[in-house]
């Protein structure tokens, strides 16, 4: 029989109309913008006006490192939310909105798969509300500021070879890395060298993401840094005068997005900067509000524990005052089996022994969130069809040395019904005491909370700085950076900084070439390895299967 394909799957699904789903969650009318008849944003002053109402329970769901096997984090995500319904809870499902370039590019979409899907699903991967288009704006309205302050005869001083800012677009065009702009004479502006920043690399996108009100993302807009000056001395936002019509630009973008999934289960997506590059999670707003909505709320952060879980919790946590009850790691046989050396074409073959060579991977991860992080945890393990028992078998002996339940995740195949077990797991644990913590002091020094997260996450030996990263270390620390947390950008396919370096790798040093603050999004981002902020396209991008036909029905979405 031929498995369909995610976009058929849910096209042939009937929705609800977006106000019966609202109506469901108990959202009064008089906050609804509806988009269509299936999207609708809800007013932020929802929050401030239930500000009374105990929280849920917050779920956050993590996986294992990545591989070119996928893992399928937002499918579990999405159907162990419709599993908490269907054993009787009151859930709700809180994601980052896929970004344009990666749709186009290798990914094909981001919603969830099979019968665990978010819809409409060709309208939240494509376009969805407009927010990503309104963050590209704000961020290039700031870029034209910039250098018009510039032309215009320059007051701030500011040095054009220490321009930090930006260009932003939402694709996937390697050609934008580096450009000469500024050309053509006097009138045409003052030629420099520049870029592009795929829109989800944008700090204004961060800053959307964390922001718990207009006046907060105001402030931070104000604060963000976008050029030096002849005597080193920061420029801001809030110097050339910006914020104002940046925020006015993004007041609709801040409202989160309120959709369901194929089984009507209220869904908020909203917000998603990189999660290798920024902190890889949807909006604190959006959480907030799924919060006051739900009993349960199961949220996603980017790639693996080692990025996602951390930033999650050292970064957003900390900054929205979040406490999460449990953590769900997804894991798959396949994925396993290539950690431990067996290549893509191979993985639907039984190999206990490479299983076992790969299981570290997952184990590590695991001993992070409990040790480290002090929350108890689950193992979900993606199902698929070439799993055998003596497989599953070995996985679930290996967490239970651990202390660490495993449960089978059938959730692409059979949707809420197939998360059932996944669910009442998660439900025993969130009733479980926790210790939960930040990795980190902010107190500490800049070093000392890179030796932290590279030693304890990692398992590094230890950081090494770069000459150039020494020196951007001295300067943050002289502007008051100091106290800031750290947003690690590192590849997402290792615990090291080496993407070949598989499975759970020991002594190796991380590498930081590059420290920059993020001034308004509040953290400093240290860069690792060869981490693009623009991604290029693949040989064969996803974009050249999708189409559209005369009926306005689109394929080639995955």
């Amino acid at each position: 029989m031929g498995f369909k394909s995610d976009i058929e799957i849910a096209q042939e699904n009937t929705p609800l109309k977006i106000t019966e789903i609202a109506a469901k969650c108990g959202i009064d009318e008089k906050y609804i913008e509806q988009y269509g008849n299936y999207k609708a944003k809800i007013d932020y002053n929802y929050l401030k006006d239930h500000a009374d109402k105990p929280d849920g329970k917050l779920i956050l769901v993590t996986a294992i490192t990545p591989t070119p096997a996928g893992e399928g984090k937002t499918t579990t995500s999405v159907g162990l939310t419709d599993g908490l319904r269907a054993i009787g809870k009151n859930a709700v499902v809180a994601l980052r909105e896929p970004s344009l370039g990666p749709v186009f590019g290798v990914k094909g979409g981001a919603a969830g798969g099979g019968y665990a899907q978010v819809v409409p699903m060709e309208d939240i991967n494509l376009h969805f509300t407009g927010d990503f288009h309104a963050i590209g704006a704000a961020n290039n309205l700031l870029a034209a500021m910039l250098d018009n302050h510039i032309q215009q005869g320059n007051a701030l001083g500011i040095d054009v070879k220490q321009i930090t800012w930006k260009r932003a677009v939402d694709m996937n065009d390697r050609q934008l890395r580096h450009i000469v702009n500024g050309l053509g004479g006097k009138a045409q502006g003052v030629p420099r060298e520049d870029g592009f920043d795929i829109t989800v690399a944008s700090e204004v996108m961060a800053v959307l993401c964390l922001a718990s009100d207009i006046n907060d993302l105001k402030a931070r807009l104000g604060r963000m840094i976008v050029a030096y000056t002849y005597s080193g001395e920061p420029v801001t936002a809030h110097d050339l005068k910006a914020e104002g019509a940046m925020a006015a630009l993004l007041k609709d973008a801040l409202k989160p997005n309120l959709v369901q999934t194929l089984e009507h289960t209220p869904a908020f997506i909203h917000g998603g900067p990189f999660a290798n590059i920024a902190h890889g999670c949807n909006s604190v707003t959006a959480t907030r509000m799924a919060l006051k909505i739900g009993d349960y709320v199961v949220t996603e952060a980017g790639f693996a524990a080692d990025l996602g879980a951390e930033k999650f919790i050292d970064i957003k946590c900390r900054m929205a005052g979040l406490h999460p009850s449990a953590v769900v790691i997804v894991a798959t046989v396949r994925a396993l089996k290539y950690h431990g050396g067996v290549a893509k074409p191979d993985l639907n073959n039984e190999n206990l022994e490479a299983l076992e060579k790969g299981l570290p991977n997952l184990l590590q991860h695991v001993s992070n969130v409990k040790n480290v992080f002090g929350l108890p945890c689950v193992v979900a393990i993606n199902a698929f069809p070439t799993d055998t028992k003596a497989e599953l078998d070995m996985v679930e002996a290996k967490c239970k040395e651990l202390g660490v339940n495993v449960a089978l995740s059938e959730v692409w195949a059979k949707g809420g019904e197939g998360g059932k077990a996944l669910a009442e797991e998660v439900v025993r644990l969130c009733e479980e005491p926790n210790s939960f913590k930040q990795s980190y002091e902010l107190d500490t020094t800049i070093m000392e909370k890179l030796e932290t997260i590279t030693k304890k996450i990692y398992h590094a030996d230890g950081v090494v700085l770069t000459d150039n990263a020494k020196k951007q270390l001295a300067q943050l620390e002289a502007l008051g950076f100091g106290n800031l947390p750290i947003c690690m950008a590192k590849t997402q396919y290792s615990f090291s900084d080496d993407p070949k370096k598989l499975g759970a790798p020991s002594g190796f040093t991380v590498t930081v070439r590059n420290l920059k603050v993020s001034a308004g999004a509040g953290f400093i981002v240290a860069l690792t390895g060869d981490i693009m902020t623009m991604p290029g396209l693949p040989k064969v991008p996803a974009a050249e299967k999708i189409d559209v036909d005369e009926t306005g029905k689109i394929s080639g979405l995955f």
